[in-house]
């Protein structure tokens, strides 16, 4: 077994299998080790594989865990060795990765090698789970797609667009999205410039704030409804998390591959992918250093070559300060400016948003309220943009009205209040003898008393408002669902 030709994530499972037998006072080491450790191992391709495969890690790792805890077990200082069997698991995988064409031995390898050579309690989990070298294989392929193993670091390049990006029109199908309300025009002109032969990537210029992201989501919506060309439907529309895609990436080159993994699924889609990416200005520049690219000249032989579609966002001062520099980016691309929505627009967008607020804060906004968002922001606040300062002053303003219900009422706080100061006083003058002390107790006890009936009804009232509050917040979610199911 040469670990120098086993990923690295391959290597970590040996190493974890060795620490696992001594973990269970075992003397050697076994395929099963090495199956509960690439079974559990964080970020790994196994746990992938089997929820493909419909299965949990749990159902395959507990079994096993089991068997070894059953093992004979040796006390005092021993060396542990690789068994056989384990030997016999690392050649089979070495001559299944060299089988699919692969510079390395991977993790996959691995498990299918141990699947073929399973035996006793195991191999009859594994016939249970129908876990068989066939399905293994079929998970591998809908995993890895057309993906070989060709460096130490593979699992960043497999199913690279679900993890460095977000599926807007799933989310749409699925009702997370928030309406888009008017923005008509601009996205119109950005299904343009999407149906266009050439330069057909639209950029969204605007202020931050004015609802450049929406209209990417609106256009997700529409893809959803059927509301576009016939040359766009059935298109996903994918924004791309350039931060993932940075994070993490130690060595010089490990971004280059993520992004081009990226790249390659987008290609492989044959057009139904669109990228949508937001600030794009942060493409120039990102994950460069010595000797390498950045992401902006990555992209450039995708756009020239009509493989990417691509829509962007970003602002018009980053626009000019890094977009225009580079002019064989800037000719990719066809600006559509977004400018700020006047008063009346921001009322009619908040009226479409009212429902969505109401149901997360449980709380009735009434039309005057957002009426008085729009123009009192737009009056005061102006070192922000429409319609972003007017939702935000609604939002926290349900959110300042919905602590206020959860929260204790000032009237029965101020009763347990001065109910605790009197029952403080109480016992200090228990302890007194004279006429007057006991006279003050008497009237007292008659106010705690009265104090007492107070607090009870006024806990009683504030638990009746609460109970009516979730009711109606409970009935306006139904109703959301049933309009999104609709």
């Amino acid at each position: 077994m040469n670990l120098n030709r086993y990923t690295e994530k391959a290597q970590e499972a040996v190493i974890e299998a060795k620490q696992l037998s001594e973990e269970y006072s075992h003397q050697e080491v076994t395929p099963d080790h090495l199956v509960v450790a690439l079974v559990e191992q964080e970020g790994g391709v196994v746990p992938r594989l089997l929820k493909l495969m419909q299965l949990q890690p749990e159902s395959i790792a507990t079994p096993v865990r089991s068997a070894l805890a059953r093992a004979p077990k040796l006390t005092g200082h021993r060396q542990v060795y690789l068994s056989r069997a384990l030997d016999q698991v690392t050649t089979l995988a070495e001559e299944e990765a060299e089988r699919l064409k692969d510079d390395y031995t991977s993790t996959e390898h691995l498990f299918l090698a141990a699947v073929d050579r399973a035996e006793g309690e195991t191999a009859a989990l594994f016939a249970r789970s129908n876990l068989t070298h066939d399905s293994v294989l079929q998970a591998m392929v809908g995993l890895r797609g057309s993906q070989r193993v060709t460096d130490q670091n593979p699992e960043d390049k497999y199913e690279a667009l679900q993890k460095y990006g977000r599926d807007l029109t799933e989310m749409a199908e699925q009702g997370k999205l928030d309406p888009v309300i008017g923005r008509d025009e601009e996205i119109r002109r950005t299904i343009e410039v999407l149906s266009r032969r050439t330069k057909n990537n639209p950029v969204l210029i605007g202020a931050p704030g004015v609802g450049k992201t929406a209209i990417a989501e609106g256009i997700a919506q529409r893809i959803i409804r059927g509301d576009v060309p016939e040359g766009l439907k059935d298109r996903r529309l994918i924004t791309l998390d350039m931060g993932a895609l940075v994070a993490g990436a130690k060595y010089r080159g490990e971004f280059e591959d993520r992004l081009k993994a990226v790249l390659k699924d987008v290609s492989e889609s044959e057009g139904r992918i669109i990228l949508f990416i937001d600030e794009l200005h942060t493409v120039v520049g990102a994950g460069a250093a010595e000797g390498s690219m950045d992401a902006s000249n990555m992209l450039k032989p995708a756009l020239a070559r009509g493989e990417l579609h691509c829509i962007g966002a970003t602002t018009l001062d980053e626009y000019r300060k890094h977009v225009e520099k580079d002019a064989a980016l800037e000719r990719r691309f066809q600006p559509v400016r977004v400018d700020e929505p006047t008063v009346e627009d921001t009322i009619s967008i908040l009226r479409g948003l009212r429902e969505r607020y109401e149901v997360h804060h449980g709380v009735r906004i009434k039309d005057s309220a957002l009426v008085a968002a729009a123009v009192l922001s737009n009056r005061y606040l102006a070192d922000r943009f429409l319609p972003d300062k007017a939702i935000d002053l609604v939002d926290e303003a349900a959110a300042h009205i919905r602590t206020e219900i959860d929260s204790l009422p000032v009237e029965l706080d101020d009763v347990e209040r001065r109910l605790l100061q009197l029952e403080i006083e109480r016992e200090a003058l228990r302890k007194e003898e004279d006429e007057a002390s006991r006279e003050r107790l008497d009237r007292l006890e008659r106010e705690i008393g009265d104090l007492r009936e107070q607090q009870s009804g006024l806990r009683a009232q504030w638990q009746q408002e609460k109970d009516r509050v979730e009711s109606s917040r409970t009935l306006k979610e139904q109703i959301e669902r049933t309009h999104r199911e609709i």
